[in-house]
């Protein structure tokens, strides 16, 4: 990824190095029993929702110029988790998926790489043999996708099948039931086992925030979530509305930088489904930003779940480079 220019034009750290943690109490007891949990939890300050709202609002107006947005439009390529979770997933489609994560424009060989290509478990070792050397990671979601309405033993068994078959990344979803019902430590002690099993894989924590109700909830599943050692907080699964939205990842990215200001250590963000243009991507890079800092402007840090989102930044680094605009012909469309 090339090195971002000394200055994005309209973006200004505005919290991302000054502000305090919005935390409540030392973070070494806070795990300490269910009672310890849920008084840290509940004692998180609540979100402002009008004010999250506007600030999100204001991040889209932004104005980035040439060269700047042509450094957003790779960066935001190289931070692209290329997706294909459908019932009718084909190892041959995996394939056509591989080969497009690595080469996302066959005709620029300058255009970077993505990050990674999500696919089902049963795909981790299709997807892992036609990546092999490329540097692309292999994510995989487990834990009983999209719902997670089963067992601890079968995402336990889940996890390790796409562990053992090579998956560099998991991306669990939590039990939201469990979390909504207040059994936070049940939840806790979930996303730590499946981070155990995890091995040397980096786990992704989906919160799918479009489930969870009030913005307090994402900032108290966000912190739930660094608490039991997820690498990445991740958005939404996807498959339910509203998926990503720019004042949840707001809060998620106000929590992962008041989490390394706290301890020390560097966690990521990744939202997912929804994005599906340049545009819409540039204003997430703003975010990323003004709320947790420029050192998250990079792929072990920030990732998009996206599929259609790639095509429409191929096609405008096409503009910004050849001075026109290309129609979808000139790509592969997914």
């Amino acid at each position: 990824m090339p090195d971002p220019p000394p200055r994005l034009s309209g973006m200004t750290a505005t919290t991302s190095t000054s502000a305090a943690p919005a935390t409540p109490a030392p973070l070494a007891d806070a795990t300490r029993d269910e009672a310890s949990l849920r008084r840290f939890l509940l004692g998180l300050p609540g979100v402002d929702q009008v004010g999250v709202e506007q600030r999100a609002a204001g991040l889209g107006t932004r104005s980035i110029k040439k060269d700047a947005k042509r450094w957003a439009i790779d960066t935001a390529i190289s931070m692209v988790d290329l997706t294909t979770l459908e019932g009718a997933d084909t190892r041959g489609k995996v394939r056509a998926l591989a080969a497009k994560a690595v080469r996302p424009d066959p005709e620029r060989q300058d255009a970077p790489r993505v990050a990674a290509v999500c696919v089902y478990p049963d795909m981790v070792a299709t997807a892992v043999e036609a990546l092999k050397g490329s540097g692309v990671h292999v994510a995989s979601v487990a834990t009983g996708f999209p719902a997670g309405r089963t067992s601890r033993e079968i995402k336990l068994a889940d996890t390790k099948i796409a562990v053992d078959a090579g998956a560099h990344e998991v991306d669990m979803v939590i039990d939201r039931g469990a979390f909504l019902e207040g059994r936070y430590m049940d939840v806790f002690q979930e996303i730590q086992a499946i981070k155990a099993a995890c091995g040397d894989a980096h786990l992704k924590v989906i919160l799918e925030t479009g489930e969870l109700a009030t913005y307090d909830n994402v900032r108290r599943a966000s912190w739930l979530a660094l608490l039991a050692g997820g690498d990445f907080i991740k958005t939404s699964t996807g498959k339910v509305s509203p998926a990503a939205t720019l004042p949840v990842t707001h809060i998620m990215l106000q929590a992962v930088h008041d989490w390394h200001v706290t301890t020390g250590e560097l966690r990521g963000v990744k939202p997912a489904g929804g994005i599906r243009t340049t545009k819409d991507a540039i204003k997430y890079l703003v975010a990323v930003h003004e709320v947790a800092g420029e050192q998250w402007l990079t792929p072990d840090l920030f990732r998009f779940g996206a599929s259609s989102l790639l095509n429409d930044l191929l096609l405008q680094r096409r503009t910004q480079v050849d001075g026109h605009y290309s129609g979808p012909d000139y790509v592969t469309v997914d």
